[in-house]
């Protein structure tokens, strides 16, 4: 299976492919996330690929995080990772900082 997993701590994991067909399990997930933790937590360590409805969903996740005041951080991403998001032009939007780029 290579869908979203909400972690036992609240983290949402992102699948090794972030295409189309992952990304309405991934709104599910941060959902859940938002709606359990003060800090929403998206782990992108295992990311080889994602497309564009997956980042998509992440800078939605991310503005409506700001908007009620709640965290968001991407934790352990995935050089592939970093590298689709700086390649968009994304890095502020999701909220990857400067220390995050491997």
């Amino acid at each position: 299976m290579d869908s979203p997993l909400p972690l036992h701590d609240g983290a949402v994991r992102l699948p090794a492919h972030g295409t189309t067909v992952t990304a309405d399990d991934l709104r599910v997930g941060l959902v859940l996330a938002a709606d359990q933790n003060d800090t929403i937590e998206v782990d992108a360590s295992d990311v080889e690929s994602v497309g564009q409805a997956v980042l998509q969903l992440l800078v939605a996740a991310r503005a409506e995080a700001s908007a009620s005041g709640q965290g968001f951080r991407i934790a352990n991403p995935s050089q592939a990772f970093v590298e689709r998001v700086k390649s968009c032009h994304l890095a502020h939007a999701v909220g990857l900082e400067s220390g995050d780029a491997l």
